[in-house]
């Protein structure tokens, strides 16, 4: 059946959500993918052949299958094109959280990006709040204010996540204590919490859990249900969470059952 939320789906949102699909499910079949998708079977095809050339899956007689030990995620740059509305509604409101004074951690992310973008003009002059990131696109964003007050995290470099991570990261976390700290997630399920693709990232992202006096978990609708390779942290460990108007309502009933507040953008 058709979800109704397809008409908003761009093709490389589309052609992620395939790929998720068939990683989760093992395999897929053009004539499922027409009717939920409301396309010709001209389109999903062309969408199979796209990933098969990047190697997200291997195209067989009436659909595709998963390669075998290939677990590769969207990009940042494949993933920022992925919910653009979403996500800026997400940061919209999760920017108004930030206070004068404040020491901000910023996990990487598409999502946490867009926190950057709508924090209010009048904060970014004179230092007026502390931000600490292991981000190289949310440290450039910074860096472009008037006067900034930025730590960027030292550590390995990992390209597809254009962030660091690894020991030299968890050392410098260690010595901070931040007000708040921002994560996104590549997946969030009730039973297995907040999780990503990446063992280093989630070992980062863990850590600015720890260090902060509230977290908040910006995960766009599209994340829920998903379950990524590592987990991060559960739910439950979290202060709140900022999704979208998609989000199913009973996931957001049994969140706000763990004591985590729940903010919708859009409502």
């Amino acid at each position: 059946m058709k979800n109704d939320s397809t008409q908003y789906m761009n093709a490389t949102e589309r052609r992620s959500q395939i790929a998720q699909m068939v990683r989760e499910q093992g395999k897929v079949f053009v004539a499922d993918l027409v009717k939920g998708y409301g396309l010709t079977e001209t389109s999903i095809r062309r969408d199979l052949i796209v990933l098969e050339n990047e190697h997200r899956l291997k195209r067989i007689h009436g659909g595709a299958v998963s390669i075998p030990g290939n677990f590769r995620t969207d990009t940042f740059a494949e993933k920022e094109k992925l919910q653009i509305r979403a996500k800026d509604g997400i940061g919209k409101i999760a920017a108004k959280m930030v206070d004068r004074g404040d020491i901000i951690l910023l996990a990487s992310g598409t999502t946490t990006l867009q926190i950057v973008r709508h924090i209010s003009p009048e904060l970014r002059m004179n230092n007026l709040i502390t931000l600490v990131t292991t981000s190289m696109p949310i440290a450039h964003e910074i860096l472009t204010w008037p006067s900034p007050n930025l730590t960027i995290l030292g550590g390995l470099y990992l390209p597809d996540y254009q962030a660091t991570v690894g020991p030299q990261t968890i050392k410098l976390l260690n010595d901070i204590t931040a007000d708040v700290a921002f994560l996104g997630a590549d997946g969030l399920t009730l039973e297995g919490g907040a999780t990503t693709a990446n063992v280093l990232m989630a070992e980062a992202d863990r850590k600015m859990v720890e260090r902060a006096r509230k977290t908040v978990l910006v995960v766009d609708s599209s994340k829920i249900g998903q379950a990524g390779f590592v987990p991060i942290h559960p739910i439950s460990s979290f202060n709140v969470l900022i999704t979208d108007s998609s989000a199913p309502a009973s996931f957001l009933d049994a969140v706000r059952q763990m004591g985590v507040k729940v903010i919708v953008a859009g409502q």
